[in-house]
């Protein structure tokens, strides 16, 4: 019966001209091998000899034959599934962010699925359904989720590492990133190079533990220069329109002469709203962002801004978590990359540099 079932699926489909997938035991027959033979070339890390492999993949090609992915899993225990789990895809910085996990991921022959956070604060709905899809390992993408959300994968047995994540020195799982403090402290100390007397931290959520840790470093670098005014607000999100009615407030009762704000499309938003109120940036007020987002450089916005290397982060996150599946003692590590100021037009020159 099951026969003559293939039969009926064959004809149907040289009917409609589309052929049928090549099979494992296809190949095997025109490589004069054995259908194990070919499952062992297929599969990562199994023993074959040399003289097999090169008669399995010469066959392979001519057929047009691709291991399947899923029987290969039921193979290896392994499904080659990298969860990706981020909670601002709002944000266009996290178009780059998707842009190099997925190329990353995929150039190391693994599949990244993607899980949109957004206004998910419980870890347990995620845990639950990456679990149901044996993700071999998982990348939080995030840099305002606590430490706690990617500690639960780790409790549920999932190898994870969270990207962007809040620096320590005693880690519970891996977390690559930066220094947000010391990235605040960078942004006060370039706005006192400057010589402003009024500043003020414009930040994102202030439960956002990235908020957090920058507004700290930036008010630890002002503590000992009480001749400057300091300031602090918080936008609902980290967004254009979180940023731009935030400074929008803020313009109706006076303002600072120059804002170091937690992140590039803060900023942008910032940029928006004081054009609109009629006042000039850097000449009435200075702005300074972080990341250093591609949209940061184009001619129009031309934001001075902390130049945060998501490139490097991104790596580091796919080795670790490529390292960690099937070493579930190996010990949690902090990787962090050190940031610039990268200096374009939105805050004055010092003295010194060419106008």
């Amino acid at each position: 019966m099951f026969l003559k079932i293939l039969l009926c699926i064959r004809r149907v489909a040289k009917y409609l001209d589309e052929p049928m997938a090549v099979t494992l035991k296809e190949v095997a027959e025109r490589a004069g091998v054995s259908r194990s033979a070919v499952s062992r070339t297929f599969t990562e890390g199994a023993s074959v000899s040399a003289k097999t492999r090169a008669k399995v993949e010469k066959a392979a090609k001519a057929l047009g034959y691709s291991p399947n992915a899923i029987a290969s899993s039921l193979t290896t225990g392994r499904t080659k599934l990298i969860g990706l789990v981020s909670n601002n895809f709002h944000n266009p910085l996290f178009l780059e962010v998707f842009d190099l996990f997925t190329r990353g991921l995929q150039a190391r022959g693994l599949r990244p699925l993607l899980v949109n956070l957004s206004n998910e604060t419980d870890p347990a709905n995620s845990v639950r359904m990456l679990r149901q899809y044996s993700v071999d390992g998982v990348i939080v993408a995030s840099s305002t989720l606590p430490p706690s959300f990617a500690e639960a994968f780790r409790d549920a047995g999932v190898p994870v590492v969270h990207s962007f994540g809040r620096y320590t020195t005693s880690p519970h799982v891996h977390v690559v990133g930066i220094d947000n403090n010391a990235c605040g402290r960078m942004a006060a100390q370039a706005l006192i190079a400057r010589g402003h007397k009024t500043v003020a931290f414009l930040g994102g959520p202030e439960n956002a533990t990235s908020t957090q840790d920058r507004e700290r470093g930036f008010l630890d670098a002002l503590a000992s220069h009480p001749d400057i005014s300091v300031s602090v607000s918080y936008a609902r999100a980290y967004s254009f329109d979180a940023g731009r009615e935030e400074m929008t407030r803020l313009l109706q009762s006076g303002h600072a002469e120059a804002y170091f704000c937690g992140d590039d499309v803060l900023s942008i938003g910032v940029l928006s709203a004081i054009a609109d109120a009629g006042l000039r940036v850097p000449e009435d007020i200075g702005v300074i962002g972080l990341n250093d987002m591609a949209m940061a450089r184009w001619q129009n916005i031309n934001l001075t801004t902390i130049r945060q290397p998501i490139a490097e982060i991104i790596e580091a996150s796919i080795e670790l978590v490529v390292g960690t599946i099937g070493r579930p003692d190996r010990h949690p590590e902090t990787r962090l990359f050190p940031c610039r100021v990268i200096e374009r037009g939105t805050l004055r020159k010092l003295a010194g540099q060419s106008a």
